[in-house]
């Protein structure tokens, strides 16, 4: 009997070292886990590297596409519209100004220093000298120049032509306008009024001058006309008497 107990003990502790070992079998090693570990680090990072190409990959897609826009403005785009966005300032200074009761003049003057408005005034004197004419080109641009600093911004205008163009308002090399714009009534009468502003203005200048009969004929073309006139208004009062005297013959 004691034998037979015996026995069952050695069984159980057989039963028990085999249990063990299958445990120790399962668990992974630790150069193992130390493996697996280093290779989910690696995976995470190159996912995060993927999504940051990804993101780059889109952005330079992004400035390229904008430099692109950027290339095919106007050279001098970028001075226009700050010029635009200067001006629409002004004009909502002015209506803070005028809803205040206050003159902007008055204002403006207040916040420039005595150094800012010397320098302003030499500028504006230097910006659009009056050289005289040169030929029609430089004519015709001084008065495009003129005809353009006269344009007052509409701002409500501006506004509702955003919502209604969108990017097709700031237009490219791309952009096909013609046939999109319709102007408003207001905007042809006020270019008709302008043209009939400057048709006048433009006959002052260039009227004939009407023939006086009485006049003494003293040319015999149109050039020697000219010539005589020049000539009377420099040597006229050195040659008055001269000529008095011839017409009444009495010259020595």
């Amino acid at each position: 009997m004691a034998a037979e107990v015996s026995a069952l003990g050695g069984l159980g502790d057989l039963g028990d070292g085999g249990s063990s070992g299958s445990e120790d079998e399962a668990r992974p090693s630790p150069a193992a886990a130390a493996a697996a570990q280093k290779r989910e680090e690696r995976l995470r990072k190159f996912r995060e590297l993927h999504l940051k190409r990804n993101e780059a990959r889109k952005l330079n897609h992004q400035e390229v596409v904008e430099e692109d826009k950027r290339l095919k403005l106007p050279p001098n785009w970028e001075a226009k519209k700050a010029r635009l966005e200067w001006e629409l300032k002004v004009e909502e200074k002015k209506k803070e100004c005028a809803a205040r009761g206050e003159d902007y003049e008055r204002v403006k003057l207040l916040e420039i220093s005595a150094e800012d408005a010397e320098r302003w005034e030499r500028k504006k004197k230097r910006k659009n000298p009056d050289l005289g004419f040169s030929d029609y080109a430089a004519a015709q641009l001084r008065q495009y120049q003129r005809l353009t600093r006269q344009i007052k911004p509409d701002l409500e205008q501006y506004e509702k032509m955003k919502e209604q163009y969108g990017e097709a308002l700031y237009p490219t090399s791309d952009s096909l306008l013609h046939g999109t714009h319709v102007p408003d009534k207001e905007g042809i009468d006020r270019m008709v009024a302008d043209l009939e502003k400057q048709i006048e203005k433009r006959e002052k200048y260039s009227r004939r001058r009407p023939y006086n009969d009485d006049a003494d004929i003293d040319y015999i073309n149109e050039r020697n006309a000219k010539f005589n006139k020049k000539a009377e208004r420099f040597y006229g009062k050195y040659t008055a008497e001269i000529k008095q005297n011839l017409e009444r013959g009495t010259a020595v």
